[in-house]
């Protein structure tokens, strides 16, 4: 009898759905299936249900690996650089920063020459005072970020400490 009653069960159970909430799946165009979409809303999109046609999920697979990206070679972190390496690339890296920092005083003077101290000359499209006032605007905000620039420059240098330039 109990053989009975557990092939009434597996019967039961093979007949009913395997979907955990019951929802239509529907195909919209483009190839989209979903079942989060209500009737309605599949009817206004153009969806069409799939009843009784086989639904195959496929998992994505998981990439190989340890998922940590590998860092490139001869630049690792891990790796130790000799000091005479370190002192060269420093010297190298003050060089750099010296150079770019002359550039960015030499251009900033020449902004704030041109600016001249808020009253730059007129140029001769400028008849409108907005496009004049537009032009010291920009020009304004060209200084600011010159000279945040060059504070920048200086502070990264203060932190490299007393490492000559190689010359």
């Amino acid at each position: 009898m109990s053989g009975l009653v557990s092939l009434a069960l597996l019967a039961a159970l093979t007949q009913t759905p395997a979907r955990a909430e019951d929802k239509p799946v529907y195909r919209c165009p483009g190839n989209l299936y979903t079942d989060a979409l209500s009737a309605k809303e599949a009817h206004d999109k153009g969806c069409k249900t799939l009843d009784g046609a086989p639904i195959t999920v496929i998992q994505s697979v998981a990439p190989k690996g340890s998922g940590a990206a590998k860092p490139a070679a001869g630049g690792g972190a891990g790796e130790k650089v000799s000091p005479d390496d370190q002192k060269a690339r420093d010297a190298d890296r003050r060089k750099i920063l010296e150079a770019e920092l002359r550039k960015e005083e030499e251009a900033l003077a020449g902004l704030q020459k041109e600016f001249n101290n808020g009253q730059p000359d007129r140029k001769g499209d400028e008849r409108n005072f907005q496009k004049y006032q537009d032009r010291v605007n920009e020009m304004k905000a060209a200084i600011t970020r010159k000279e945040a620039d060059v504070a920048a420059l200086k502070r990264e240098l203060g932190n490299l400490g007393n490492v000559p330039a190689s010359k």
